[in-house]
């Protein structure tokens, strides 16, 4: 499996000059390339690679530059053609198209191992930067991604955030073979995440839910977050605007760490109790589901793709099966008879089934909705039936 490890640069100020006006590079090759007119890595190449090589960079790293600017137009070449900026000839559009890309002023950079090598007895990195190869140049890191970095081979990208250097690099983690779940609806954990309560799984306790994930410290920290970010705006002023961006990443931070425990809470009971994971598919479900006005900041500003993707990666490295199925109808469906309602979901926390009269928590019965399709896709998945073999046909016929 693929893991991404994060680690801060500590250059000094003439490093720090050199690998700012790296990143600067992009914007000002893609000017020149709207230009002329190119697009292709071709004619980039072709026409721009003796520009970019006389700044500094040597052929490899020259080559991303030219590759990124092309992969830009590209990208901004769909958009026109599919009207993400109108129709042909419209005023967005003929903007769009007449302007040169813009990356940000510290657009993240890739490089190869080629271009940016590791020295892990000296904690430091060797990068090509546009005053030449830049050795020396040391990172800081936890004991655990040291380990995993001695051994990487890959890209590694050149991030800038927040006044810092970072270096975000892709590693390759060994992952022990997913062990095949009990054959029934009971080997699978349900999870069911959602708005008040942020996950529900099978084995929780309707009557008294973890007050971590549900509606108690998480969500009266993330009004207070809002509230003040809303005090903050309103008032305007200039060290009002300076305590907002202080703050800026504070509530991703918040987010993510809660995420992270929660992930680690689901994946080590599954674990423990040798089943797989049931997660819903929340794919678009911002574009495709209508709520209450005092719900809609609560579910634009928590990260359930992150949370999605951070059980997946640590289920796989624990050796735990994760199946994704479609949430559908599992809030409205019954799971003791199956019988599928509106009227079913009494309220956010009462459910109520209108034909066997089975009553019980909402969100508890989503989650053992979603085990139960977690079963089948998996079953599904894993079917290995033949498909039975034509009979021959009498002669003749």
């Amino acid at each position: 499996m693929k893991r991404i490890v994060v680690v801060k640069l500590v250059p000094r100020p003439d490093q720090f000059a050199a690998l700012e006006a790296t990143l600067a590079l992009c914007n000002e090759v893609a000017g020149v390339a709207q230009s002329m007119r190119l697009r292709s890595r071709r004619a980039l190449q072709v026409a721009l690679y003796p520009r970019v090589k006389t700044r500094g960079l040597s052929a490899q790293p020259a080559l991303h530059v030219l590759r990124k600017v092309a992969d830009a137009y590209t990208t901004r070449q769909g958009n026109l053609t599919n009207g993400n900026y109108g129709r042909p000839g419209s005023t967005r559009y003929t903007a769009v198209a007449d302007a040169a890309v813009k990356f940000r002023p510290h657009a993240a950079q890739p490089f190869d191992d080629r271009c940016l090598s590791w020295q892990m007895d000296s904690s430091t990195v060797s990068i090509w930067t546009t005053a030449g190869r830049m050795r020396g140049v040391r990172f800081v890191c936890a004991p655990w991604q040291h380990e995993l970095l001695a051994a990487r081979k890959g890209e590694t990208d050149l991030v800038y955030r927040d006044g810092l250097f970072y270096l975000y690099a892709t590693v390759d983690e060994a992952s022990p073979e997913p062990a095949p779940p009990p054959d029934s609806a009971a080997g699978w954990l349900g999870v069911d995440l959602g708005i008040v309560n942020l996950a529900v799984t099978t084995d929780d306790d309707p009557a008294t839910l973890d007050v971590r994930w549900s509606a108690g410290a998480v969500t009266a920290r993330r009004k207070k977050n809002a509230a003040l970010r809303a005090t903050l705006q309103k008032v305007g002023t200039k060290s009002a605007k300076r305590k907002l961006k202080t703050r800026r990443r504070k509530e991703q931070r918040f987010a993510t760490d809660v995420n992270h425990q929660l992930s680690k809470s689901i994946v080590a009971k599954a674990q423990r109790t040798g089943r797989g994971i049931a997660m819903e598919d929340l794919s678009g479900i911002r574009d495709r589901v209508r709520l209450a006005r005092g719900q809609r900041t609560q579910l634009h500003s928590w990260g359930y793709a992150q949370l999605r993707a951070q059980i997946t990666y640590k289920a796989e490295m624990a050796g735990v099966p994760v199946a994704v199925v479609d949430p559908r109808n599992t809030s409205r469906t019954c799971s003791q008879c199956g019988y599928c309602d509106k009227a079913n979901r009494v309220s956010q926390a009462t459910f109520r089934c209108r034909h066997c009269q089975w009553t019980g928590h909402s969100d508890h019965n989503a989650a053992r909705n979603i085990a139960a399709l977690g079963h089948r896709t998996y079953r599904a998945a894993q079917s290995t039936v033949p498909i039975a073999a034509t009979p021959p046909q009498p002669a003749g016929t």
